[in-house]
């Protein structure tokens, strides 16, 4: 089956301590501390831990890893913005679940001065793009990071939580080992990704079978993760969601990008094999139902950005509430008001 090369992206954006290392110039790889079940015990155990890694090592072991690379690389350039869009440097920071790196390569040594990169897949930290700052590789699960508190000026996290078993623990680790007045920027896939392909599937299934199971894995909604990142501690939040939309030959060339992108699904009630009329079925749905004018077919992938920082003292508070001057009331007079000002003044010269 050939190798897919995307043929278009387009969105839209809805409102809504330490490892010591010698050689700052050479890529480190320590070993993290990781639970042996990938889930703290009060988790629910949504994923296959085990298996997500042994699925995102496959996939950096390819020979042309980068052929598979576009969408990550595309949201780590988002990330990469929002960094750029603070107006500081940042002497340490950490990317949690970095897979080969996809932030750190759209940033430069002026913004960040030494990049710490955890993922739970060996070989994605071996084969990690280039990027021109001083960078040491940590094996360590999101959820158990081997850092002490208020470690990093910024952490980010690509792509990667939406894996996560226990959510609302790495979404507290990560506030754990920011500093004070530290910012956290990640970016995790929607609840309507993949709609299309989750439509097909279950239409064909139940079609050939006579019902359906669960082949793209569940997400987090947009409405949690303001709940979620208050709970863990961060203020001043902000939660906004981008769609991309990647059109592909068919169903099958979509389906063999996200096995090398290793985001194949990993969930527990997954089924582990589908029958090969069904899937010839789902095919079937998905051209139908899906169709570009020029034969091609769309998948969407929803992306939710989230913005936190931690508390510091020097950080801008919210008025005590009774403290305002002018009731809501008055708003409406305001331009009246303005207008008499500039009159008194006019006579007064």
């Amino acid at each position: 089956m050939p190798l897919l090369t995307p043929l278009r992206f387009s969105w839209r954006r809805l409102p809504a301590a330490g490892v010591p290392v010698k050689n700052l110039g050479l890529r480190t790889v320590a070993s993290g501390a990781s639970s042996p079940s990938g889930a703290s015990p009060k988790a629910f155990n949504i994923f296959d831990r085990d298996l997500k890694r042994k699925q995102k090592n496959w996939a950096a072991r390819q020979p042309e890893p980068m052929k598979f690379d576009y969408l990550k690389e595309e949201v780590g350039s988002r990330i990469a913005d929002r960094v750029y869009d603070i107006a500081r440097d940042f002497r340490l920071a950490l990317d949690v679940g970095c897979g080969r790196g996809y932030v750190a390569e759209h940033l430069n040594k002026e913004t960040v001065g030494k990049f710490f990169q955890t993922d739970i897949a060996e070989n994605a930290l071996k084969n990690a793009l280039e990027t021109e700052i001083p960078t040491v590789s940590v094996l360590a699960d999101e959820e158990f990071l081997p850092f002490r508190e208020n470690t990093f000026d910024l952490v980010v996290s690509s792509l990667s939580l939406h894996w996560v078993n226990d959510l609302p623990r790495a979404l507290e680790q990560i506030h754990y080992v920011l500093k004070p007045d530290g910012v956290f920027i990640g970016a995790m896939f929607g609840g309507d990704t993949l709609f299309e392909l989750r439509c097909s599937l279950q239409l064909a299934e139940t079609e050939r079978e006579g019902g359906f199971s669960p082949h793209v894995s569940p997400f987090t909604a947009v409405n949690d993760l303001g709940h979620l990142l208050g709970r863990a501690g961060f203020n001043t939040l902000t939660v906004d969601t981008d769609e991309i939309q990647v059109n592909y030959p068919g169903m099958f060339e979509l389906m063999e990008d996200l096995q090398g992108m290793g985001e194949s699904n990993c969930a527990w009630n997954r089924k582990a094999l589908l029958h090969r009329d069904t899937m010839l079925a789902a095919a079937a749905v998905y051209q139908e139902m899906y169709r570009n004018e020029d034969g091609s077919v769309p998948a969407t992938y929803q992306i939710y950005y989230m913005i936190g920082w931690k508390y510091h003292d020097s950080q801008a508070r919210p008025a005590e509430r009774g403290s305002a001057t002018v009731s809501f009331g008055e708003l409406g007079k305001i331009n009246d008001l303005m207008s008499q000002g500039k009159k008194k003044k006019k006579k007064k010269k």
